[in-house]
């Protein structure tokens, strides 16, 4: 498909411009990396804890947030799963272990458990302070040391089946009240009323605890830059093979362009670095890589097509000729993830970003960057037998 037919656009009369405005972008974003606020790494690589809860009833994210701001959580980062109202995600990072001192190995348990503490009612801290074990937030072995003295014979059974019960699709791993339990063939109302003697029900459960400590996130940081050098320098490897050596360094640079640029931008709107976002600059990689291959491809046809043809121009027309497919593919690819950006919610939206900026930076950094690239070096070398195979 064609959307312009013909187009006569002197790309190469901008490349003086294109390439400041890179420069500039690129300066920027170093100087807020090493200087600056630097590069907000999330939980993947800074290391901190993620906590995945559901309440009995609905509860306002703003009143979650609240609650965790009030008992010392500093920006925590709350997401809201599904559409109860009731679940939800929340990730601290390893500052908050550090702004309350905490510097050992289990500075993250000690944060999660402060997160956990502060979204129960004050009976229910006063009631673990007691010893009377929380029935939402036991496992089941606890629960089959509670059944034994009264139950010996049924109690692992038992146990069993009410901790099932709780992570039901029915219960969504809260048990909301103990008539909840008489579903249950074992269990009778003489031990719904033995388990109200022994436990209490509280108004927030603890669906699951992940957590990533500083080791693991260096390690996770340095796996993520050598994933990315190798995908740049397999590349060069592929490109000085397919075209020739002159090809494969202005892609390489090209492809630098677009990963030093995503990060600025990810260091001066103080997104989360995770892996989701590494991911997104991989495929970012891949793309610019595409659209340059094609741009590449067709130079080398027109050096034989076109040999009267100064080389400024006979960039530009192979610029215009692709333009079409450049103008379908990176419009669709980036409606597609601007709707992923609107819509997608919390958990994809820096991954969305990093792919915006990733198609309009990859597409304008083939036209500009690496045909301006190639032109420079033509000047520079002189080639004589020109530049293609």
């Amino acid at each position: 498909m064609q959307i312009i037919k013909k187009s006569n656009i002197n790309f190469m009369k901008y490349k003086f411009i294109a390439l400041s405005v890179s420069a500039v972008i690129i300066v920027l974003g170093i100087i807020n990396m090493t200087v600056g606020k630097g590069i907000n790494f999330g939980i993947d690589f800074a290391g901190g804890t993620l906590i995945r809860v559901i309440f009995k009833n609905q509860v306002p994210i703003g009143e979650v947030r609240n609650t965790l701001q009030s008992a010392g959580i500093e920006s925590p980062i709350i997401q809201k799963m599904g559409d109860t109202g009731r679940e939800f995600i929340i990730r601290t990072q390893q500052e908050a272990a550090e702004e309350k001192g905490i510097q050992d190995e289990e500075a993250h348990e000690i944060v999660a458990q402060m997160v956990v503490d502060s979204l129960r009612a004050q009976e229910e801290l006063e009631a673990i302070e007691q010893g009377v074990p929380d029935l939402n937030n036991i496992n089941e072995d606890h629960l089959t040391e509670i059944l034994e003295p009264e139950y010996p014979e049924k109690a692992a059974e038992m146990a069993r089946e009410i901790i099932n019960l709780k992570k039901s699709s029915e219960l969504k791993g809260i048990i909301q009240y103990y008539s909840q339990l008489e579903t249950l063939e074992e269990v009778d109302t003489e031990v719904i009323d033995y388990l109200k003697q022994k436990t209490f029900l509280s108004n927030v459960s603890i669906l699951s605890r992940e957590t990533v400590g500083p080791q693991i996130g260096q390690d996770l940081r340095r796996k993520a830059t050598q994933a990315t050098i190798w995908a740049l320098i397999g590349m060069l490897i592929y490109i000085g093979i397919r075209f020739k050596y002159a090809y494969g360094i202005a892609a390489i640079i090209t492809l630098a362009h677009d990963v030093l640029i995503t990060l600025g931008i990810f260091s001066l709107t103080n997104r989360e670095m995770n892996l989701p976002v590494i991911a997104a600059i991989l495929t970012i990689v891949g793309y610019s890589l595409n659209d340059t291959i094609v741009i590449f491809d067709r130079v080398r046809d027109n050096i034989k097509l076109l040999r009267k043809l100064d080389f400024g121009n006979l960039l530009n027309t192979s610029v215009n000729q692709t333009l079409s497919r450049t103008i379908v593919t990176s419009g669709t690819t980036f409606i597609t993830v601007a709707a992923l950006f609107l819509f997608g919610g919390q958990v994809i939206n820096d991954f969305a970003f990093t792919m915006m900026i990733g198609v309009f930076i990859g597409t304008y950094s083939s036209v500009y960057l690496s045909c301006s690239m190639i032109y420079f070096w033509k000047i520079i070398f002189k080639p004589k037998k020109g530049m293609g195979k």
